[in-house]
């Protein structure tokens, strides 16, 4: 195999080394399945992904996306850091809107200068993705989705419900009551285990109106032992459930549309911030996530593997 180059970038960032680390590897389409998953075992990040060629097909660029334990159809990080880094390494440019083939479809990721866009002021680009349309239901026993995450049931906020929402990957939506349950909680991994046995869920999405900065609207931890990851300091296709949840059930006050910005991995030191937005027509509601991308490092791979 000849060498492999490959691009480390921290998505939905706050500032170098914040956000959720992704390792890009190019032109990766002679790789096996197995090498794949050998490769992101090896990098060890929450993911990893493989972009098949340098060039599109069918309007978009074919990839793949793999955790230390298992390949995802879709996922949130790694879709927008690899749109930057096939922008970056592959175009020169980031097009108007640039199309990743995944298993669950295309995703459309488009750029934006956060000049001009009310959520930031510090000049960076966000890049923003629309999810695919949200399924939300069945509501969940909130005393087994407790004893989940380590909290006893009074720290669920009774006012909302404890739902599955997936827009590609089911995620358990749980409202708190504040910051300080939040802080408390703890994956325990035979109640996980015994959740996901009887739901679709493969992670937990914790929120609650507390917030580290009060700039911010939510503050968020995901717990997603299914996929490998204890806990995800930046968790994209989890936080597009919480938007669509946000309007379902008019959490921030609108049953229209919501722009919100959330905050996650505070409690494992890799601060991020998710911006949110949905908007509901009729019965149908649109997804968006968005944040920053933060080039790290660049490498070649030299080892067979």
């Amino acid at each position: 195999m000849p060498p492999l180059d490959f691009l480390i970038v921290d998505v939905f960032a706050v500032g170098p080394f914040t956000g959720n680390q992704l390792a890009v590897f190019l032109d990766a389409g002679d790789l096996s399945t197995e090498q794949m998953q050998q490769l992101a075992r090896e990098m060890n990040y929450s993911e990893t992904t493989f972009v098949l060629s340098r060039s599109p097909r069918e309007g978009g660029y074919d990839v793949r996306i793999f955790t230390p334990k298992r390949e995802l159809p879709f996922a949130g990080h790694p879709t927008l850091g690899t749109a930057y880094a096939i922008a970056r390494e592959l175009i020169g440019t980031f097009p108007e809107r640039l199309v990743l083939n995944l298993p669950i479809g295309p995703i459309g990721v488009t750029a934006s200068s956060a000049n001009s866009d009310a959520y930031d002021a510090t000049g960076e680009t966000i890049y923003w993705m629309r999810q695919a349309p949200p399924n939300l239901g069945p509501e969940l026993d909130p005393a087994a989705i407790a004893a989940a995450i380590g909290l006893p049931p009074e720290a669920i906020d009774p006012d909302y419900p404890v739902e599955e929402v997936s827009t590609g990957l089911p995620c358990a939506i749980v409202p708190l009551r504040s910051l300080a349950w939040l802080k408390k909680a703890r994956l325990n991994r035979e109640r996980f285990a015994a959740l996901a046995a009887m739901t679709q869920s493969q992670a937990i999405l914790m929120f609650c109106r507390d917030t580290y900065h009060p700039e911010n609207d939510l503050c968020a931890r995901v717990f997603a032992p299914g996929a490998g990851v204890d806990e995800d300091p930046a968790t994209g296709s989890a936080n597009g459930c919480l938007a669509a949840y946000l309007v379902a059930h008019a959490y921030l006050g609108n049953t229209e549309e919501i722009d919100a910005r959330v905050e996650q991995g505070y409690e494992i030191q890799r601060p991020s911030l998710l911006l949110l937005r949905a908007r509901a027509d009729g019965r149908a509601i649109s997804v968006e996530v968005g944040g920053r991308v933060v080039p790290i490092a660049c490498g070649t791979l030299i080892a067979e593997c």
